[in-house]
């Protein structure tokens, strides 16, 4: 069930205690991919992993503004600090838990946010607050996620099976060519870079032209998948803590 577009009723007559929060990012992709890619594509991966569960599930709104202050040199993007992040996204999970969905999958689109959301599962599962884990897209499509850049081969192969048509075909090119090969300054193990402008010229790393709309199928279904099985462990599992050792 949508909590956008339900009622108040409706939710109150739910008998589930899972739910799914999409959580991403409006911030720079490149001259080709929408500031909004990292919304759009943790929302379509969260309905698809409901649809595939064959229980009922809460999806809450998304989270659209996360922690992105290293694509701050790029007009548009949006950014909140860690701390207020976290304490956000929290507080969200809390208020689902206050009327029984204590059962709660973050579907996340953006990397920078991937830090921050372990934190907060790992202190609302501790307190007892809620059973809360996260679940980042580009981390569960197999070998491809070893290709995952920033409006890279992934998120433009996606966007071209989702919405083909906020892709500017026109720019791919201009995107290639003002790209970075890899994420980052690396020098002895250490990233020596702190915003992305440091390392790529226009936002882009990895190349957008190695994600057709068929790659981005296989993405869709294999990111799909990996989420309801995910579901279906979360409403199975025990969540009872462990006794102290």
């Amino acid at each position: 069930m949508d909590l956008t577009t339900a009622t108040w009723t409706d939710v109150r007559d739910l008998e589930t205690d899972l739910a799914i929060v999409p959580v991403g990012s409006t911030e720079q992709h490149g001259p080709h991919a929408p500031l909004g890619t990292d919304v759009l594509t943790a929302e379509a991966i969260a309905d698809a992993g409901i649809e595939r569960v064959d229980r009922e599930v809460v999806r809450a709104p998304a989270i659209p503004v996360g922690i992105a202050e290293e694509h701050r040199q790029f007009p548009g993007t949006m950014w909140v600090s860690e701390d207020t992040f976290r304490d956000y996204v929290g507080e969200a999970v809390a208020s689902l838990a206050h009327h029984g969905f204590d059962r709660v999958v973050l579907v996340n689109g953006h990397g920078g946010n991937v830090d921050a959301l372990r934190e907060v599962g790992g202190r609302l599962t501790r307190a007892g607050d809620a059973y809360v884990v996260p679940f980042t897209w580009f981390a569960a499509v197999g070998e491809h996620s070893d290709d995952m850049g920033h409006g890279g081969p992934l998120e433009t192969g996606l966007l071209r099976h989702l919405e083909p048509a906020l892709i500017r075909e026109d720019r791919i090119e201009a995107a290639r060519a003002g790209g970075a090969d890899g994420w980052g300054e690396w020098t002895s193990y250490v990233n020596m870079a702190y915003d992305a402008a440091e390392f790529t010229e226009n936002g882009v790393v990895g190349d957008p032209d190695d994600g057709d709309a068929k790659r981005g199928e296989e993405l869709f279904e294999g990111a799909a998948d990996a989420l309801a099985r995910l579901l279906e462990a979360v409403a199975e599992r025990d969540v009872s803590r462990p006794e102290r050792r």
